[in-house]
């Protein structure tokens, strides 16, 4: 769908009259004055210039006025509701014994009050999405038809009218405390955030998402009428940075250790890292280290921490304060009982022994705003939504000085978007990352509204998801070699059509206004920001397409119909063979090596293509074609359906993750028992074949023989492929487990000599 038509379907009634007129300025753009240049229309003059920047500039006036009167209205409505919700409450709190306290219709106009809030906040944060995509989608027009390049003098503009850096966080925060407070009838949860664990059987589940730009305001509008957001310090007025937290995460930059460790999630894969909340004054720094466990030791990874004050940092993990000391003054006094000192002082020495032993150092920052829903005593259900998301370079590799001898760098605070940086020094993730934690009784469902939004448009799904992973493998691309496998999802547009009837409602509406697509504009080149970057949205919801169907993005067709020919649809796993990457590998060691394998690499690639000319010259049974389902019709139409393999760019490999268990290793060795009975049954035939008579004919001895060579060949398959199914399993290799070849062969080995020693022994007795 044309950004124009996109338009036009998403009006909100009250926004109409103050949209972006985007056709009407691509009318000015189409509809030049100057002087008519054959093959090629009228000249883009100066005064045609003068009146495209005059309408802009009055459109730019138009939208920022509304976007400013409206969040002013939504302020006074905030500050009048929230007397109200006190003033009803109170009363309720201060009510003597027989009176009667504020009625229940009361809490249902507040409820509602709140709710109609609440979608005007949602629909103003759609206006603004909207009207900042049209502005850029218009500039690259207009520098693409007249050549003349107004986005870097437009990009002053708008920061002269800023209408779409309008932060939601502090009215979502109110809104939030208001609505806990109405929903609970006056009397909300309290209690320790941590509650909730000491429940005898329960299950945990932890799972990532990643979140569109356009559907984060959404997202936390319709958390925030289940779960309240969780304050830890409710006394104190919301500031940005309250929610911005900083993670420095250490490593060996010669072996990347850790980082392999937490990628394949081998068992007792650590993770080590410093983190503090809030701004660079905060002398609070945590200690952490992550140990991840696999399911079948019946172990939980484990997140372990300690406290340190930061000026105390440096000479801990130089190894110059030793633990004992950095919690002296703790024993003395007496806050933390001794058995909970004795533990960190234990953490404090394992991690620092890990530090200077194995020679880790800072590699990388991660920087995030988070906003947490929690209900205070209760854990059963905790979400977070991590925005902003950078992660940062902390090494002095490449000839740099970034941290020096100091722990973490001092050139950055919580500035985002820490423009001050250089390129290769940043990476700012494109997507927020959403958190669900569910802690529920065995047996028991997670609530009907988190099954909803982890099954909606406005989230997509990736397990395992690591800040820490993703940063140092884009920060450090010299030096990494194997990829996550989510990397080549980050080319792949995450916005999805609306899958249910899901979002923000409005009370006596019936309908929703659910977000829909932001679909590209006539021009095929994604929207791009000043720095070379995408757009910046400001976490806005897109506009509204109800249920407008439209043919989903490449990675859900890749999703839904693999290629049938391909063991692995998706991803080249680390194992296959990869002549780029070989190649690449041999150049760096240079010499006699790289022409050897140069050599063997091209010798590799024309046998494949003459297996394939050859493959092509032989006909082959076509398979019957299958009808799509009817989800498929839905999603795809009559379309044609890609199919995609990713591959890594060259020198590099995708981690394919494989979850290994001993029953895993039970099942190989199951397999191999299995080959090894049917071996034994077939060198007792050729014994007996060779026994049976006292003095066997030639013929005899000839099916002794092959069935006794069928009996070693099929032992020394079998320890073959036991050997190599055991090795790919202790490396955790995506390796094809299944066998293709073996039990055919086997078959039909038997089977002709089976018939061969029919056919000889009727043969010997002249049957025929």
């Amino acid at each position: 769908m044309k950004f124009g038509e996109q338009l036009r379907s998403s009006v909100i009634p009250e926004y109409q009259w103050y949209y972006i007129d985007y056709d009407g300025l691509k009318t000015e753009l189409k509809n030049p004055t100057g002087p008519v240049r054959p093959g090629h229309g009228s000249e883009w003059t100066e005064d045609d210039e003068s009146r495209f920047v005059t309408k802009l500039e009055a459109e730019l006036e138009k939208v920022h006025i509304k976007q400013q009167v409206k969040a002013m209205e939504i302020a006074r409505r905030i500050a009048v509701s929230e007397r109200e919700v006190r003033d009803v409450v109170n009363r309720l709190n201060e009510r003597r014994v027989g009176e009667d306290g504020p009625s229940e219709e009361e809490f249902m106009l507040l409820e509602e009050d709140l709710s109609d809030i609440i979608a005007d906040v949602h629909d103003l944060a759609k206006f603004v999405q909207l009207n900042y995509t049209g502005f850029y989608k218009i500039i690259k027009k207009h520098d693409k038809i007249t050549k003349w390049h107004l986005r870097p003098v437009f990009d002053t503009r708008l920061k002269a009218k800023p209408f779409y850096k309008e932060n939601y966080d502090a009215s979502v925060i109110k809104l939030s405390k208001l609505y806990d407070l109405v929903r609970t009838r006056g009397n909300p949860v309290k209690g320790d955030s941590a509650a909730g664990g000491s429940q005898a059987s329960f299950v945990r589940q932890t799972t990532k998402y990643w979140v569109h730009p356009d559907n984060v305001t959404e997202l936390k509008l319709i958390i925030l009428k289940h779960l309240p957001v969780l304050v830890f310090n409710a006394s104190k007025e919301f500031e940005q940075e309250d929610s911005a937290i900083t993670s420095i995460y250490y490593d060996n930059p010669d072996t990347w250790d850790l980082y392999e460790g937490r990628l394949k999630k081998t068992e007792g894969a650590e993770a080590i890292r410093l983190r503090w909340y809030g701004g660079m004054q905060n002398q609070t720094i945590f200690v952490e280290r992550k140990t991840h466990r696999e399911d079948w030791t019946g172990e939980k990874s484990v997140k372990a921490r300690f406290a340190v004050k930061e000026k105390h940092v440096n000479p801990y993990m130089k190894g110059e304060l030793l633990p004992t000391a950095l919690f002296e003054k703790a024993r003395k006094e007496g806050k933390k009982s001794e058995k909970a000192i004795a533990e960190d002082e234990r953490l404090a020495s394992e991690v620092q022994w890990s530090v200077l032993k194995k020679g880790y150092k800072p590699v990388c920052r991660s920087f995030y705003n988070r906003t947490a829903f929690q209900l205070p005593a209760d854990a059963r259900v905790r979400i977070s939504l991590d925005t902003e998301l950078c992660m940062v370079r902390e090494d002095n590799l490449d000839g740099r000085t970034r941290s020096g001898d100091n722990w973490r760098r001092m050139d950055i605070g919580v500035d985002y978007p820490f423009s001050q940086l250089p390129p290769e020094d940043i990476v700012r993730f494109p997507y927020a990352v959403l958190e669900v934690k569910l802690q529920t009784q065995v047996g028991q469902e997670p609530p009907e509204w988190v099954r909803q939004l982890i099954s909606s448009h406005l989230v997509e799904a990736v397990p395992k998801f690591s800040k820490f992973i993703h940063g140092t493998a884009c920060l450090f691309p010299d030096r990494i070699k194997l990829l996550p496998f989510w990397m080549p999802q980050m080319d792949v547009d995450i916005r999805k059509p609306v899958s249910h009837n899901f979002g923000i409602r409005r009370p006596g509406i019936s309908g929703t206004t659910t977000t829909s697509d932001d679909e590209e504009d006539d021009d095929s080149d994604a929207e791009e920001g000043t720095n070379g970057t995408r757009a910046p949205t400001n976490g806005e919801t897109s506009a509204a397409g109800a249920t407008r169907a439209r043919a989903p993005d490449v990675e859900g067709q890749t999703v839904d119909m693999p290629n049938a020919n391909d063991d692995y649809p998706i991803y080249d796993s680390e194992d296959e063979y990869d002549g780029d990457y070989e190649l690449e590998e041999a150049r760096r060691v240079g010499g006699w090596q790289y022409y050897q394998k140069f050599a063997e690499v091209k010798a590799r690639a024309l046998g494949n293509k003459a297996l394939n000319a050859a493959r092509w010259a032989v006909s082959k049974p076509q398979a019957n074609r299958i009808p799509r389902s009817e989800r498929q019709q839905l999603l795809f139409g009559n379309g044609e359906i890609q199919h995609k393999k990713v591959k890594a760019p060259p020198g590099k490999k995708i981690y394919v993750p494989v979850r290994v268990e001993p029953k895993v290793f039970f099942a190989a060795e199951r397999t191999f028992l299995g080959w090894l009975e049917y071996s034994t049954y077939i060198a007792t035939i050729a014994v007996t074949l060779l026994n049976f008579e006292s003095k066997p004919t030639t013929i005899t001895l000839a099916m002794s023989g092959i069935f006794t060579l069928l009996a070693i060949l099929s032992l020394c398959y079998s320890v073959g492929i036991y050997f190599y199914r055991s090795h790919s399993i202790r490396n955790r290799k995506a390796a094809r487990y299944y066998d293709r070849w073996g039990p055919s062969a086997l078959c039909i080995s038997l089977f002709a000599a089976v018939a061969l020693n029919f056919a000889f022994e009727g043969r010997e007795r002249n049957h025929w």
